[in-house]
């Protein structure tokens, strides 16, 4: 190699590549340092707030503060232990599609390995929240879907398919955070620390979804595009299954920790009203979300649209 001449590159592929290392630069935190510092879960509060639990629901009503308190907490839970799940596939496609720029834009690069340290620690974080709670709460709880069977189910379908799974998990974590979450102060102060601190680097790996996805439907024939909406309409399935699964489980959990008390009819009522929460939780307030949705109508034809949509509403049921 002549040491004398400048190595050149291709100029970045999109400035957002840029900005989103920049940002992660500002941003980056430390799980023992920024976010636990030495603290515990605090059980004599809220882990999850009503907005996402939906425990404040009409038809909930039976339930009392302490049994609405231990709900949330028996959701908040299941979501660091899901979101564990979630970043497991998520880091493995990201390193994929790195590939793509290993020998070309070394700032999207960084932007994509970047984003796959940060989803490392995150399921290291989330790996230690559930050793933390485990030990404030009675043991019988079950973590039914398990991160490699999600992995390999998600990561059979096509590139297009899971990315817009992805991106649509990415935004709906800015969702939870923002109209939820912060403005609750009677959250367990840990745990509303711990989502703080995961959505600020969930906010720009949105944004590196976002264009990786466009990036990929830009390579695809119509055809394909067409496959990739059935594999994008599969994978919300297998999500909706994972979270019947789940739901059925911490219902289980509950009643067995709040001693009984309740008539088959409220258990039947709590069993839909926690999967009705997961539901608008893992799925409705992603695909809900205008950035998603621009997204997805902007490149898929009005019929495929009418697919997704008709997918969706079964679950609003």
């Amino acid at each position: 190699m002549n040491t004398t001449q400048t190595e050149t590159l291709p100029p970045a592929t999109d400035v957002r590549y840029a900005h989103t290392l920049e940002a992660a630069r500002r941003t980056r935190w430390d799980i023992d340092r920024d976010v636990f510092r030495g603290r515990q879960f605090d059980f004599k509060a809220h882990f999850l707030p009503d907005g996402l639990s939906l425990v404040g629901e009409q038809s909930l009503s039976f339930l009392d503060a302490d049994a609405r308190r231990l709900m949330s907490q028996i959701q908040g839970r299941t979501y660091a232990n899901i979101f564990g799940l979630i970043e497991r596939f998520i880091n493995a496609k990201v390193l994929e599609l790195s590939r793509a720029y290993w020998f070309g834009d070394q700032t999207a690069l960084a932007a994509l390995v970047g984003f796959s340290q940060e989803e490392l620690k995150h399921q290291e974080m989330f790996r230690r929240i559930e050793r933390m709670i485990a030990t404030g709460m009675p043991p019988g709880y079950r973590v039914i879907p398990q991160a490699n069977e999600v992995a390999a189910v998600v990561l059979a379908r096509s590139t297009w398919a899971v990315l817009a799974l992805t991106c649509h998990i990415e935004l709906f974590t800015q969702v939870h955070y923002r109209r939820s979450i912060d403005p609750d102060p009677g959250l367990s102060p840990l745990f509303k620390d711990v989502l703080l601190f995961h959505w600020k680097e969930e906010s720009q790996h949105a944004i590196l979804d976002e264009l990786e996805w466009v990036r990929e439907d830009a390579r695809l024939t119509p055809a394909a595009r067409d496959a990739a909406v059935d594999d994008f309409i599969a994978l919300v399935g297998a999500v909706d299954g994972m979270l019947q699964a789940q739901a059925s489980a911490d219902v289980g959990y509950f009643v067995t920790v709040a001693g009984g008390g309740l008539t088959t009819q409220e258990v039947r009522r709590l069993e839909a009203g926690t999967l009705r929460a997961y539901r608008w939780q893992y799925i409705l307030s992603g695909a809900e979300h205008p950035r998603f949705l621009a997204l997805l109508t902007g490149m898929i034809t009005p019929a495929q649209g009418e697919r997704v949509m008709q997918a969706l509403a079964t679950l609003k049921g």
